[in-house]
């Protein structure tokens, strides 16, 4: 058996997008953007924003168009040639890996940061065992955490500071913040809006594809951008510029400045069950594209393998499993946001030059350029300019 049954309706593409979207970078980017960005670190989020709904646009046409697993690594193969796509396949492998990596140590340095890595190791191993055995639990554990995460998100946005000294805040850096430092900030934050590509990776898997990808992926990106807006605007406004830079738990500091008893502990767990929503989704998204890979005979041909019960692709599942936990075993979670956006800002520039190919109106058209030029130029200022 190598065909993946249709089991997933808007409802659930939509969590699969939020739940890719909520978790890494909502919980950790901020502190990298901002050592970049200084106080324009908004301008850096819209910027990021404005790119992922041009690559959102893209991707969700080309899913309508042919949902297959394997997202940009197939439609690279069949509107632009056989080269691009496999770029496009590696960079999301590679950057799907580093992704799924970061948001391990996420519920690492949350949980526990003395032993981040430990922890993180031992949730690898649960989520693979949770998406080979089958989509519709990731789903169903997936839409729990959404929830409880979003009205985490939304309570520490109304109380936080409410504790911290009165006074106006001021972000500044040591150096001058260059457009360049902007654009790689930009870069970090792009990880975070990353997520919508889980829809069009399942895309085999989702009901009516035509119409369900295009609107989960709107939908979901919607909600992102209006949350991760408001937290980061209240962060700016509430913790010192020091700390805000130095912080890879930038959620839990506004917690914390909200004087409210058991909030950090709160934002400590929510950290953790959105950082697992998106390792669940990051897993399952990079199987189906290593599937689609070793059905075309670009990767070894047992990974295409899909089981009979469970009908899932379990033993590229596995395979996946296993190398992020290396990853996480090897690495810091910084050095894995920054590996992670520029691969999938590339595999991105692939995906909307396979868009331009396809019929379409005057905007869709402008999206994929807009898409194809954004892509590249931020991920070269993110690897001149990257956070330490």
């Amino acid at each position: 058996m190598t065909e993946l049954a249709r089991r997933l309706g808007l409802a659930g593409a939509v969590v699969l997008g939020l739940g890719g979207m909520l978790g890494t970078g909502v919980f950790v980017a901020v502190g990298p953007a901002s050592a970049l960005a200084g106080d324009r670190v908004l301008v850096a989020l819209v910027i990021a924003a404005a790119v992922a709904a041009c690559n959102a646009t893209s991707s969700a046409r080309l899913a309508a168009a042919d949902p297959v697993s394997g997202g940009a690594y197939q439609w690279g193969r069949r509107h632009l040639g056989r080269a691009w796509g496999v770029l496009a396949g590696w960079c999301f492998l590679v950057g799907k890996t580093a992704s799924a990596a970061a948001a391990a140590l996420v519920v690492g340095l949350y949980a526990w940061p003395d032993q981040a890595a430990s922890v993180a190791a031992l949730v690898v191993v649960a989520a693979t065992v949770l998406n080979v055995v089958g989509v519709q639990r990731t789903t169903a554990v997936s839409a729990v955490l959404v929830a409880f995460v979003i009205a985490v998100l939304l309570l520490v946005v109304v109380v936080a500071g409410r504790g911290a000294p009165t006074g106006p805040v001021v972000l500044t850096v040591v150096d001058p913040v260059s457009p360049l430092d902007v654009l790689a900030a930009a870069g970090v934050f792009f990880l975070a809006f990353a997520g919508y590509a889980r829809v069009a990776t399942l895309g085999e898997e989702v009901k009516d594809p035509t119409r369900t990808i295009p609107r989960a992926v709107a939908l979901a990106l919607a909600v992102v951008t209006v949350v991760y807006l408001l937290l980061v605007a209240r962060a700016v406004a509430t913790l010192p510029a020091v700390a805000l830079a130095e912080s890879v738990t930038p959620v839990a500091d506004l917690a914390s400045s909200s004087g409210v008893a058991g909030l950090p502990v709160v934002v400590a767990v929510a950290a953790g069950l959105a950082a697992t929503a998106v390792l669940l989704g990051v897993l399952a998204g990079t199987s189906r594209t290593a599937l689609a890979m070793a059905r075309s005979g670009d990767l070894p041909a047992r990974l295409r393998g899909v089981h009979p019960r469970w009908g899932t692709p379990w033993l590229a599942q596995v395979v996946v499993g296993v190398v992020v936990l290396v990853v996480v075993l090897a690495g810091g979670v910084v050095g894995a946001i920054v590996v992670s956006a520029v691969t999938v800002l590339v595999y991105y520039a692939v995906a909307n030059a396979a868009a331009l190919r396809l019929p379409g109106g005057l905007p869709a058209r402008l999206a994929a350029v807009a898409g194809l030029i954004g892509c590249p130029v931020i991920a070269t200022a993110l690897l001149l300019s990257s956070p330490t």
